[in-house]
């Protein structure tokens, strides 16, 4: 498996005359392991990482970041976006949260978040405030791919993608952010299986053992946005993906992961044009 990952990525890289790869390192475990395997197939010396945290970011972001890029020994830029994001006027959709600790940010947000449905989210729909707190967080995907690609294109190296396969399929990704790169190396891994080669690639424990996280809205983790833990998800998205039965698994999560695939479809319309002849 890994031979062939490193395979796909150096062929693509020559196919396409990439000189190397920029990757956004977010300290967690979907960046550590893409950027293991760029380091093993083209060298750490053509191998570049940013760092973009801005105000929600967790504390620990940027330090497991820069953990990341010395054990891969990649050299590495850290960027905030938090003046990009100001400037826009992104963050005049929430009130400031300088003064108000983390924990107490991260309570808040959860018990807000509870209200919403995931389903919702891939779908568009929801009141004003939804529909804000959906902007809210979007655009901090998308700027950071248009940094990513400011910084690769006057390089000419490829932006790297680091969705996995779980993400794909229940569309737990942003559309024209972290689903908008050159190369997607581990797009065919579940999640599941991406925690199973960062063991193999010996990727830091501290990575490994977080709970992954989109780091956008402080205290939300992956399972909580989406409502369920990545291993019951890829049980489930598997036996699905291979037509098993699933008499055995809890009817309730069974529809919910129905739920959420059939809402995820949104997701896969990149734009709707009408085609003139």
């Amino acid at each position: 498996m890994i031979d062939m990952i490193k395979k796909f990525i150096v062929e693509n890289l020559k196919k396409y005359n990439y000189n190397g790869v920029v990757i956004g390192i977010s300290g967690g475990i979907d960046s550590a392991v893409v950027g293991k395997l760029c380091v093993e197939a083209i060298g750490n010396s053509n191998v570049m990482g940013l760092i973009l945290p801005e105000r929600d970011s967790s504390p620990e972001t940027v330090n497991d970041a820069k953990m990341v890029c010395e054990f891969l020994g990649i050299k590495y830029k850290v960027i905030n976006i938090s003046p990009i994001l100001k400037k826009i006027g992104v963050y005049n959709l929430e009130p400031s949260t300088f003064f108000i600790p983390r924990k107490i940010q991260e309570k808040y947000v959860r018990k807000e978040f509870k209200k919403r449905n995931y389903t919702d989210d891939l779908m568009n729909k929801g009141d004003k405030d939804f529909l804000k707190g959906l902007a809210y967080y979007r655009i901090k995907h998308r700027i950071r791919m248009v940094l990513l690609y400011f910084y690769a294109e006057q390089i000419n190296y490829a932006v790297i993608g680091t969705t996995n396969k779980t993400e794909l399929k229940v569309g737990f990704y942003v559309k024209y952010g972290d689903d908008s790169v050159d190369i997607e190396p581990i797009m065919h891994l579940y999640k599941t299986q991406v925690f199973d080669l960062a063991k193999e690639l010996n990727i830091p424990e501290k990575i490994i053992s977080k709970s992954p996280s989109p780091d956008l809205i402080p205290g939300i983790t992956d399972e909580y946005a989406i409502g369920i833990s990545y291993k019951d998800l890829d049980r489930i998205l598997l036996k699905i993906e291979n037509n098993k039965d699933l008499s055995d698994e809890n009817s309730d999560m069974v529809k919910k992961v129905k739920m959420i695939l059939k809402a995820a479809k949104y997701r896969e319309i990149k734009n709707i044009h009408m085609d003139f002849y």
